[in-house]
């Protein structure tokens, strides 16, 4: 996912009680869950997308 970091994949699940995402990053020594969140828009907000990529950022910095 080209918004958040080079890698960084975007899982979508929709039921009932809403419309989820979650963002993980695939390292070497694991997978990072980097943001989970339901969707109230049908645009993701800049707010979400910013806090996976801070935080893609601090694990691209410990490796």
């Amino acid at each position: 996912m080209s918004t958040v970091g080079p890698g960084v994949r975007e899982i979508r699940v929709r039921e009932s009680s809403g419309i989820f995402r979650i963002y993980l990053a695939t390292r070497p020594e694991g997978i990072y869950v980097l943001h989970c969140f339901q969707k109230k828009t049908r645009k993701t907000s800049q707010q979400d997308l910013d806090l996976a990529a801070k935080r893609y950022k601090s694990i691209q910095v410990k490796s």
